[in-house]
């Protein structure tokens, strides 16, 4: 798919999937303009690339910032803050996102965006029976940030629809790789079971659903490329992989793919507010909006061995500095 002359602008570029995104699209060819807090302390994250532009700002100023871009096709918002455990149940602060977010949809009309994508989550679907999560089913998120990313969605669709824009709104399951947050249960395996170390983990007999980011980002590209044909249309879309199992399966092929170092300590670790819960998405609608051609390129298997090589390939590299 090429994108040559094709302008795009991004929210979130610094993030963990927004990066990656961000660095897909520049790889295809289009301008990538991105909203960045100046004082953000992850813009070494962003893709190093002659066609990226950097616009300073944070999303309440996403108007007259972005005013500077001129036009644009599309508008991908994944910049969400209050994320963490301390802020995920904080009203106050997921208004600000709300508020902040619509601040980016009046952007995206000003601009003339033709296609609306933001980032929505999994936990929007809150507890759904056997896990099953799919995108017709009705939504009873249990945090704050889940009532939130719902609200706002909801909101969105209505303004797109009132302005004529394509809207996805893309509920990320769980996504890993290079960059993912150090405390995620796959950047913690991959760490520290090569070291020889104990990982403290819940009884993981609940099923999941693991994405490699690669595999997310090109998602992202294969929905943008095929929305040219999706006028007017607004689509909730599961992003995730075909590989949901129960989850010590995984954590099991994570030690067996580390040579079986370190030891795994089940039922030791303190569940968050949710609890143990299974998730299982469908991803229909992923396959149908691209056409019926999406296909994953990394197996679980293959993408943390990916993890596995970069981890030492860093440990090398910090080894010759030090020596």
């Amino acid at each position: 798919m090429e994108l040559a002359g094709r302008k795009i602008v991004m929210t979130g570029a610094t993030g963990f999937i927004g990066s990656h995104v961000a660095g897909l699209f520049l790889e295809k060819g289009a301008e990538v303009y991105v909203l960045v807090r100046e004082s953000s302390a992850q813009k070494d994250r962003l893709p190093r690339h002659k066609n990226i532009h950097i616009m300073y700002g944070t999303l309440k100023d996403a108007v007259p910032v972005l005013d500077g871009v001129g036009a644009a096709d599309a508008f991908l918002h994944f910049a969400w803050g209050g994320v963490n455990r301390e802020e995920i149940d904080s009203r106050t602060v997921q208004e600000e996102n709300i508020a902040g977010s619509l601040e980016c949809l009046k952007a995206a009309r000003r601009l003339g965006c033709r296609i609306f994508m933001d980032a929505g989550s999994r936990v929007e679907y809150g507890i759904t029976e056997d896990g099953v999560m799919s995108e017709n089913m009705e939504c009873h998120p249990v945090n704050e940030y889940g009532k939130a990313k719902l609200e706002f969605y909801r909101q969105a669709a209505a303004l797109c629809r009132q302005w004529g824009m394509v809207y996805y709104h893309l509920r990320f399951f769980s996504v890993y790789g290079k960059g993912d947050h150090p405390w995620s249960i796959i950047s913690t395996l991959t760490r520290e079971l090569p070291m020889g170390r104990t990982v403290s983990l819940s009884a993981c007999m609940h099923r999941w659903n693991f994405m490699e980011i690669s595999d997310a980002a090109r998602a992202v590209v294969e929905l943008y490329g095929h929305s040219d044909t999706r006028a007017g249309q607004m689509h909730v879309v599961n992003i995730a992989s075909t590989d949901t199992r129960q989850l010590r399966s995984f954590v099991e092929e994570i030690h067996e793919l580390c040579g079986g170092k370190g030891q795994l300590q089940y039922g030791s670790f303190v569940q968050a507010k949710e609890g143990a819960l299974s998730v299982c998405p469908t991803i229909e609608t992923l396959k149908d909006l691209t056409d019926g051609t999406w296909e994953e390129n990394i197996t679980f298997s293959l993408g943390i061995r990916k993890m596995l090589d970069e981890d030492t390939k860093s440990m090398d590299f910090a080894a010759r500095r030090l020596g």
